[in-house]
This record gives C-alpha cells, structure tokens and sequence, in this order.
C-alpha cells in the first residue's frame, strides 16, 4: 500500500509558497510540530477533517482514496451526499456533496509529500484522472507541481523525503 504524508498549506495572498522549506505557522518555538504542548493550558481545538465541497462526493471520495492509499469509510456508498477517506494520521478527508460548481483558486489545499520520486508520482496521479495545472518544478530539483483533482480543486505534490535530503546542500 502506498502512503503520503499530507501537509496543508493555506495561502493569503494567493500565491504559493514553497511548503518544502520547512513549517509555516509555527506556533511555539519548543514544539518541533509548531503545535501546543498538551501541558499548556491554553484552551485549543483539534481539526477533526478537511472538508472539501464537490459534485460527487462518492467518486471524488474514491479518487482521494487511491491518491492516499487510505480506506474510504466502510458505510460509504454511490450516491451519498457525504464520504470519507480514513486517512493513517491527521483529521479524515471529509466530501459534502453541494449544489454550486468550484468557481476559483482553492484558499486551502493539501500538500502531498510521496514515498517514491515526485515525479513518479506526478505520473501515477495523472494516470488516476489528476491535471497538471502549474509545473513548479526547478531543474536544480527542487520546487513543486500542482494538480487538480478531477473536480479541479488544486493540490500540489512536492519533493520526497529522500528527494529533499539529495538536494540539501
């Protein structure tokens, strides 16, 4: 079974910033996730998923499902309005069928970090029904692509762990 690691990255301005150079939104400098730790008594929420509209949650949900390698949930079916995909670690990849089309530029997106070459990657998401949509990739190999789902909402695929550490100078 395949596995990516899942960032998200959450852009302002409307540009994309390169998710690869370490972790945006630090919160507190002891904590090398940049998350609280549970012995601070501040007052935090947990993000339970990220929900993504679309026009066919099922599919969109099955799409989402090979891209991860995660299971959907069990009681999902063709034609429910709502799905999910059960991913390993983090909050559950939640669909809510709606009635609206996808009108711009996702503000939020997900950041995919493969276990293969970025580029083997890139290839095996197209083969599953992904576009490319920005090439960011730099010859000097590092950089990113973006892609769309089939439902068009953009995502990007950066370099691999073992990619990173080969460009690091």
């Amino acid at each position: 079974m395949r596995k990516l690691i899942l960032g998200f990255h959450v852009s302002s301005d409307g540009k994309s910033a390169d998710a690869d150079n370490g972790h945006p939104g630090r919160h507190d400098e002891q904590s090398s996730c940049g998350c609280f730790s549970v012995h601070d008594r501040r007052m935090v929420s947990v993000v339970q998923n990220v929900a993504i509209d679309c026009a066919n949650a099922y599919e969109l949900a099955r799409f989402w499902s090979e891209v991860t390698g995660c299971p959907m949930h069990p009681e999902d079916r063709p034609g429910d309005e709502e799905t999910q995909v059960m991913l390993s670690e983090g909050p559950v990849l939640y669909f809510n069928q709606v009635p609206e089309p996808k009108t711009g530029k996702n503000r939020l997106h997900l950041c995919l970090r493969p276990e293969s070459s970025r580029e083997e990657e890139v290839e095996r998401l197209i083969r599953l029904g992904a576009t490319l949509v920005v090439d960011r990739r730099r010859e000097d190999g590092t950089g990113w692509a973006v892609l769309a789902d089939p439902e068009g909402n953009e995502f990007c695929v950066l370099r691999s762990a073992a990619e990173r550490v080969a460009t690091t100078p």
